[in-house]
C-alpha cells in the first residue's frame, strides 16, 4: 500500500512538472506573440492555471522530502515526551486542515462544474477544468498528511532526509 501511494506522489509531481513546462511554453508563446503583434487572448490566463496547477499537484512530494516549513526548531528543543505529543498534535491538526481545504475545493469545483462558471479573463475557459488539478493536487496533500501520521503511528519514517543536505537545517 505504501508504494502505491509514493506512486501517487511520483505522479502528481510529473503533472507538476508537465504543468510548468506548459506554464514556461505559454509564457514564452505570449513574448512571442507580442513581438509579432499578434492578439492571442487568455494566454495570460492559462499561465495562471498552469502555475495554480504546478503549486498544487507538487504539495504531497515536497511534503514527503521535508522541504515545508516545518516546526523542527521547536521540536528539537523539547524533552522526548513533550516532542512525540506535538508532533501528533501538529500532524493531526494538518490531516483535518487540509482534508477539510481538500473537500471544499472539490466542492468548489463541483459548483463550477455544476453553473457553468467560467472565467472572467478573455479566454473564459470553464473553471472547472483548472480547479480539477488544484483538487488534485489537494487530495494528494492531506493523503500525505495522512500517511505521515500513520507512518509516524507505525515508528515508520515518513519525511525523507537528503544526504549532506544542510540547506534543510532551519
Amino acid at each position: 500500500m505504501n508504494n502505491v501511494v509514493k506512486n501517487f506522489y511520483k505522479l502528481l509531481l510529473v503533472l507538476a512538472c508537465l504543468s510548468m513546462v506548459t506554464a514556461f511554453s505559454v509564457i514564452v508563446l505570449g513574448v512571442a506573440a507580442r513581438e509579432f503583434l499578434w492578439d492571442i487572448p487568455g494566454l495570460d490566463a492559462y499561465a495562471g492555471y498552469a502555475i495554480a496547477a504546478t503549486l498544487f499537484l507538487a504539495l504531497p512530494e515536497t511534503l514527503r522530502h521535508g522541504d515545508h516549513i516545518r516546526v523542527s526548531m521547536v521540536l528539537q528543543k523539547l524533552p522526548a515526551r513533550a516532542k512525540l505529543v506535538l508532533e501528533y498534535w501538529c500532524l493531526g491538526a494538518a490531516v483535518v486542515l487540509s482534508a477539510y481545504f481538500a473537500w471544499f475545493a472539490a466542492r468548489m469545483a463541483w459548483i463550477s462544474y455544476a453553473f457553468h462558471d467560467v472565467s472572467s479573463a478573455a479566454d473564459v475557459t470553464p473553471l472547472w477544468i483548472p480547479q480539477t488539478l488544484m483538487v488534485l493536487g489537494s487530495i494528494g496533500f492531506a493523503l500525505a498528511f495522512v500517511d505521515a501520521l500513520v507512518s509516524r503511528l507505525q515508528g515508520r519514517p515518513f519525511f525523507e532526509v537528503a544526504d549532506g543536505e544542510s540547506a534543510h537545517a532551519e
